[in-house]
Order: structure tokens, then sequence, then C-alpha cells
């Protein structure tokens, strides 16, 4: 079920597919297995969060534009988090019939979704740094600067992905269990943030 390397190719080839498109919303030739398709759109809600983000420091920005730039990425921050507990749901669910996780196993302290999300940023930054080692118009040392920069991240992801891999195998063998982690997000929750409700009262 889980292929750590068959979830970076991914990554990096829905990345580069996203970007070759003018507006960035072509769906592209996606997985057909329901696994790799949520892995895909968690993905994607990184993609989009990463360019909202973006938009939230550009230099001309009004505090109109940024207020509603704030609020996508409340919104889309919210959808990668639960996007991330849904590939959790979809492998416990799948491990269930098996009678794993083993519930006497030693308990990881990420679970492969928390993991693929952060796979998924890590996809974003390699692909980011890489344009940014080839740009034309930029400052003398800014290539070799994002070289050494894509070498640390490469290292960072192959780790990654090996950790992952690892779980996911000792997973298998009962030797290692992961929970399902909720984020419990309070700041979207108007009942939860003192900033809406107390607003309301007045």
């Amino acid at each position: 079920m889980v292929d750590a390397a068959a979830i970076v190719s991914l990554h990096d080839r829905l990345t580069a597919l996203w970007h070759s498109d003018d507006d960035g919303n072509r769906p592209g030739d996606l997985p057909s297995t329901p696994w790799l398709d949520a892995v895909s759109r968690q993905h994607r809600a990184n993609f989009d969060l990463w360019h909202i983000e973006d938009e939230a420091r550009s230099p001309g920005a009004t505090d109109g534009a940024l207020a509603d730039v704030k609020r996508r990425i409340d919104r889309t921050n919210q959808l990668r988090n639960d996007l991330a507990e849904k590939l959790d749901v979809f492998l416990l669910e799948w491990l269930a019939p098996q009678a794993l996780p083993n519930p006497k196993a030693p308990l990881n302290s990420e679970s492969p979704g928390l993991m693929i999300d952060r796979l998924s940023i890590l996809a974003l930054k390699l692909y980011h740094t890489r344009e940014e080692s080839m740009r034309m118009d930029a400052p003398e040392g800014h290539a070799a600067r994002n070289l050494e920069r894509l070498a640390i991240l490469d290292e960072q992801r192959s780790d990654l992905a090996a950790c992952l891999g690892t779980l996911w195998h000792e997973t298998l063998e009962g030797e290692r269990r992961f929970k399902l982690y909720r984020q419990l997000k309070m700041y979207n929750d108007p009942s939860l943030n003192p900033a809406v409700y107390r607003a309301r009262q007045r």
C-alpha cells in the first residue's frame, strides 16, 4: 500500500504538471488507485497553500487583499490538515482486517499521513529551489546558494522517505504501530476562537 518511492515520484510529477499549466488547475493524469488519488489531493492542498502564501508576501498587496489571502490560507491549511488525517484513516481502515497495527508494538511518534505531508512540502521546496538555481536574472552567488540548498533538501527527503518505508514495513510485520493524531485546529472554529466569539457577543 505505502510505497515511499512511488509517493515521492507522484509528488514530483504532479508538481511539474501543475506548474506547467497557465492557471494551475489542469487535473492531469491523476493516479487511478484510491490511495494514490488521496495522496495527490493532499499534495494539491499543499501546492495551493504554497502559492497563496506567496501572494501574502507581495510587496504591493493592499490591506484588503492581504485579509482575503489570510482567509484563503486558513481555509487551505485546514483542508491540507484534514486530507493528511484522511490518509491515516485510509491506512488504518486497510490494516484493520489484518488486526494491525499491533496494539502491543512500540508506538511511532509520527503517523504516515504526517510524513507524507512533509514529503509533499519537500517536493515543493525542491521544485522551487531548483527553479531559483536556474534563474537567469538572479544576483551573483544565487545559483550556488540554491544548489547547496537543493542537496540538503534532497538528502532530507531521501531520509524521510526511507523512514516512511521502514515504518510501513514494521507496521505490516507487527513490530511498530502508529495512531491517528487529530490536529484539532482552533482558529477556524468560531466557537473556539476568542477573537470571533467575543466579537459576536458585543
